[in-house]
């Protein structure tokens, strides 16, 4: 993690990017058979080999020889090693980061990879190794999607629902909502039934996410920082759950729901996205890469919350930053607030930190929206940029106390750890 920019959570990263086919190699395939096959030449063998080496699924897990068998089935052709390679720059765990060397290797493979159409189109989108070019990613999401890309297909769906870097086009929105609901995609079949919710079509919407939360596992609440399949599952779940909420009038001290104007954020820009959809919810029209293009920091990497707070001025909108102690008492007169802004109808951006080893750094920081709480179960209610539209998400207060906490968002922190929160200043 570099101090003072802010990053999308590995996880979620790894969700955006990586396939299917490459987190699930042939795991009937004995190691030594595979190993056998890979040194004759077959370069499926090879990815599946590289795979298992760098995930260390079956086999010690071994980042240098993962990639020099990925490498042989690549120079060989096999576009999905082109693809595994992309990934591991774009990544930077596996070997140091590098977006262009990703760009290259996507584009290679693009016209013969799914998958690799749509991290090109994550790459043009995103401004990974390459100049924003939103078109071009619609394209290749396009693409991909036409050749049973589900995620392609939703992303490129959310990007016409929200009007994110193209003009909104409701009809390009279902069209492509519903290749994906086709494709048996979890983040498609969100953003379908939220159409049909929209619409008033209750049971069209119920079967859509009863769809998508049948298709991984789903508990009462999820976790901010899961996959994108499996938090687009539990969206699912999730939005079942408050269908009968989001049309019921706010009680103060036992119930708050407010609707925001999701946007998906697209390749890590959640601090500026999730400030965007903040602005939207008073009335602006700015998108998440406008709002970004506020602030001095490239597209495409993180952005200081204090170059945030600036932006916001400069749209015309006031609001403040907040802080609370990372303690028991904080997290007390930090939730005392939230509810206090919900009831009264406005909602808050707060930023969370995950730690783990799965993060590179150790840790990784997500900026998103609280817009809710349901006092009697103790669940808050967030819209997540990260997911799939509406971008709703149920949390636990615990697990709001655990996430909500943050060193690293700006030099307005000083590097010591918080609980920080934009907040329209209503004065």
């Amino acid at each position: 993690m570099i101090m003072l920019m802010h990053k999308l959570p590995f996880t979620i990263l790894a969700a955006l990017f990586m396939s299917p086919s490459l987190l699930l190699a042939d795991a009937s395939t004995p190691l030594e058979t595979l190993r056998s096959h890979a040194a004759e030449g077959d370069a499926k063998a090879q990815l599946e080999l590289a795979i298992r080496l760098r995930d260390g699924k079956d086999a010690p897990k071994d980042n240098v020889e993962a990639m020099t068998w990925a490498h042989r089935a690549a120079d060989a052709g096999n576009a999905d090693a082109m693809d595994f390679i992309g990934f591991a720059y774009l990544r930077g765990a596996v070997v140091k980061r590098n977006p262009a060397i990703a760009f290259a290797y996507f584009k290679s493979a693009a016209n013969e990879s799914a998958q690799a159409a749509f991290n090109l189109g994550q790459c043009y989108y995103g401004a990974q190794g390459t100049e924003q070019d939103c078109a071009k990613a619609l394209e290749w999401w396009k693409k991909a999607a036409d050749h049973g890309h589900g995620r392609a297909a939703a992303a490129a769906a959310m990007a016409y629902h929200a009007g994110e870097g193209v003009k909104a086009d409701a009809a390009q929105a279902r069209r492509l909502a519903e290749r994906a609901a086709e494709l048996n995609n979890p983040s498609g079949l969100v953003l379908l039934g939220e159409m049909h919710f929209q619409a008033g079509e209750m049971e069209a919407a119920k079967a859509c996410w009863t769809r998508a939360a049948k298709l991984h596992p789903t508990g009462a609440t999820g976790h901010p920082s899961q996959p994108s399949d499996l938090s687009s599952a539990q969206q699912g779940a999730d939005l079942l759950k408050l269908m009968n909420y989001r049309g019921r009038k706010n009680e103060p001290g036992k119930f708050a729901f407010i609707q925001m104007p999701h946007i998906q954020q697209g390749y890590n820009n959640c601090g500026s996205t999730a400030c965007a959809i903040f602005a939207r919810f008073q009335g602006s029209e700015i998108g998440g890469w406008d709002f970004k293009r506020l602030c001095p920091s490239p597209l495409g990497t993180g952005t200081d919350w204090g170059h945030l707070l600036d932006a916001s001025a400069k749209i015309g909108q006031k609001w403040k930053l907040v802080t609370y102690t990372p303690d028991d008492a904080g997290f007390e007169q930090a939730t005392t607030m939230l509810k206090s802004e919900l009831d009264a109808g406005r909602p808050v951006v707060v930023d969370f930190k995950y730690i783990g080893p799965q993060y590179p750094g150790g840790s990784a920081g997500h900026t998103l929206n609280v817009c809710g709480y349901m006092a009697d179960e103790n669940l808050y209610i967030l819209c997540n940029p990260a997911v799939a539209t509406p971008g709703i998400q149920l949390i636990t207060a615990e697990d709001l106390k655990n996430f909500w906490r943050s060193d690293h968002y700006g030099a307005l922190s000083k590097g010591v750890l918080s609980r920080p929160a934009f907040v329209i200043d209503h004065r």
